[in-house]
């Protein structure tokens, strides 16, 4: 399976996580699971199969989950697909993502959001997103490790901050931020010489035991077997 990353202009920050390219080049069908990272998945397959749950048109888009999902693909199949961030997907247009959390949705051909995934996804992005910039509440996410610093750095105290996670995302605040804790370590661990240990303590984990069991919890395996096997979100 050859898993690519294309390099992002800054002025993406905070809107966009990746805009990735898969080919699975293998023979027969192929299972993989997807590891859950926070953001929505705008997908494009020009070419062969995709399952999850049922067949998958050719333009969709999947939503946010707390748990790994097991998809399949036939072995021609080939996709580009834009990771983002919620309120970037919400700012595109696309409908409230608790209505498909832990789902997938199709993606009329003739939409503006296909047309993202055409040509250059690169310069569409930066073409659709100009002028538009993370809200601060978005900014706040991005940058906290608890919910107590998100309240801290937006004044909204911590209901509120539940009501407004569960009408725009589906997901709790804490259960976001592991999201997004996750994520970054899984990067890590792909793509850094730390150890094990120093990625946990980094990562803010509170020691290596309990970054194991969020990696047991949301990829399915050990972060030693991530770091062999891991492809982007996929293993």
């Amino acid at each position: 399976m050859d898993y690519a990353e294309l390099p992002l202009p800054p002025s993406l920050d905070g809107l966009v996580a990746a805009v990735w390219t898969l080919e699975a080049s293998e023979p027969g069908w192929v299972e993989h699971e997807a590891t859950p990272d926070g953001c929505v998945e705008l997908i494009h397959r020009p070419a062969g199969r995709s399952e999850w749950r049922r067949d998958q048109p050719e333009f969709f888009a999947t939503g946010l989950s707390a748990h790994p999902i097991r998809f399949g693909f036939s072995g021609d199949a080939r996709f580009t697909a834009i990771k983002l961030w919620p309120w970037a997907w919400h700012a595109l247009g696309g409908p409230p993502c608790p209505g498909f959390a832990d789902d997938w949705i199709a993606v009329a051909p003739d939409s503006p959001l296909a047309d993202l995934l055409r040509d250059d996804p690169v310069a569409n992005l930066t073409a659709a997103l100009a002028g538009i910039e993370p809200p601060p509440l978005a900014r706040a996410i991005l940058a906290s490790t608890s919910v107590a610093e998100i309240a801290a750095a937006t004044g909204l105290p911590h209901r509120r901050l539940q009501r407004i996670f569960a009408r725009e995302l589906g997901l709790a605040p804490r259960t976001y931020l592991r999201l997004l804790r996750f994520r970054a370590a899984l990067q890590d661990v792909q793509h850094g010489d730390d150890t094990l240990a120093d990625t946990a303590a980094a990562r803010g984990y509170a020691d290596q035991a309990h970054m194991a069991r969020d990696f047991r919890a949301l990829a399915g395996l050990a972060p030693s077997g991530a770091r062999v096997r891991a492809r982007g979100p996929f293993l």
